[in-house]
């Protein structure tokens, strides 16, 4: 499963929105400007993420986009899901034998298993001060 530049650019607009969680809305430009991205795609982004009731635009002047949800109660899967489909390395696995099948299915399963466990909140946290890096070893 290859993720494209929607659910990666999707992720850094729901990380940014949680990161000024409780600040007030975030207008998509200056999503686009810090994260050096086009402003138009992030706009396209967006329109299913709102659909989906993960975030709420602000109209007016000091408009922009909230999280419709707390960044605990939202999941990297539900991003992915929504902008990529559903989760899935590969297609037509009912055709392949036992051995390979049971292989396409763990991998599947454990890719779901670390972005239904990933929420907002614990990227919006990432590399905060006292946050190491949990694949990182220190002998």
């Amino acid at each position: 499963m290859k993720i494209s530049t929607k659910g990666r650019y999707g992720l850094t607009i729901m990380i940014e929105l949680a990161k000024q969680n409780g600040n007030g809305p975030i207008s998509l430009k200056s999503i686009a400007k810090e994260n050096n991205l086009s402003e138009h795609y992030l706009e396209q982004l967006v329109a299913p993420l709102r659909n989906a009731s993960l975030v709420k635009s602000v109209r007016g002047a000091y408009g922009g986009y909230v999280l419709a949800k707390e960044p605990d109660d939202i999941t990297a899967g539900d991003i992915i899901r929504i902008l990529e489909g559903p989760i899935t390395p590969v297609e037509g696995i009912e055709n392949e034998e036992p051995a390979k099948q049971e292989l396409w299915i763990r991998i599947r399963d454990a890719v779901k298993e670390v972005l239904d466990t990933t929420t907002l909140q614990d990227l919006s946290n990432y590399g905060e001060q006292g946050t190491q890096d949990p694949y990182m070893f220190y002998i």
